[in-house]
């Protein structure tokens, strides 16, 4: 699993409240159909953003539980969400869900399953804890997928394959339904989300996702800081003359518990 100090749980918070992730949560709560007064989890919620969305859709008759493993990010959720009496936000782990068998409604959970060690133990647990008829929508990136248009393509490539490899499943979706199949979940469907960004900056998902490979890869020992520099730079030259363009696909399934 990712560690997020202050510092990177502070750059994600600002790589989260860019439009394209602000529209990944509103297909995220769409899919969900929440009604007033449900039950919701919300897997690795981070610092709050979709935990507060769920809040204001079960509304305050509903109630809706937060779960990360990270104090900074608990602490941002805390400041986000603590005017809702609905939200309950607690620290613990995923793969042991605290709350009793069929006793929730729906469940969302965003970019965490590719960190976790053990995928079909934890959509296991989602089932356990869903009412039958329950709802799950889970986000998750294939990176094979990413497209930056830069001059030294082997180095972007090297780039992040080094991320990839830091992180137990980089290419979940394509397992994704398998794994809920197998986890005894029906009427699966799936669309994608890309994830495009035209300008260069540091305060857009693809400014943080190249600032946080780049970090793996010079952490690693792969990459070195000049090659880093060199790098940046010309992704900046490239924002000028209106030369750059980054894209990934992330992909939203919902599914039914039988």
């Amino acid at each position: 699993m990712v560690e997020y100090d202050e510092e990177l749980a502070a750059e994600t918070e600002r790589t989260y409240l860019m439009p394209e992730i602000v529209r990944q949560r509103a297909q995220t709560i769409a899919a969900l159909n929440l009604r007033a007064g449900e039950r919701v989890l919300d897997m690795g919620c981070g610092m709050g953003l979709l935990t507060r969305e769920l809040a204001l859709a079960v509304g305050p008759t509903g109630y809706v539980l937060g779960i990360d493993n990270s104090r900074p990010m608990l602490a941002l959720a805390q400041r986000r969400c603590g005017d809702l009496g609905q939200i309950e936000l607690k620290e613990g782990s995923v793969t042991a869900i605290p709350e009793p068998d069929n006793g929730l409604d729906a469940i969302a959970c965003t970019q965490l399953l590719l960190y976790l060690p053990d995928v079909a133990q934890t959509i296991q647990e989602m089932h356990r804890v869903l009412k039958p008829g329950g709802r799950v929508a889970i986000v998750e990136t294939d990176w094979r997928n990413v497209l930056l248009e830069c001059d030294d393509q082997p180095f972007m490539r090297q780039l992040f394959a080094e991320w990839e490899s830091s992180i137990p499943s980089p290419h979940l979706p394509g397992q994704l339904e398998a794994l809920l199949v197998a986890a005894k979940f029906s009427a699966i469907q799936v669309e994608a989300i890309p994830l495009i960004n035209t300008s260069y900056l540091l305060d857009s998902y693809s400014g943080q996702m190249v600032e946080y490979s780049l970090r793996v890869g010079q952490t690693a020992g792969k990459i070195t800081a000049e090659q880093a520099e060199r790098f940046k730079t010309e992704l900046k030259q490239r924002s000028a003359d209106h030369r750059y363009f980054f894209c990934v696909n992330r992909f939203l399934f919902t599914a039914v518990k039988i």
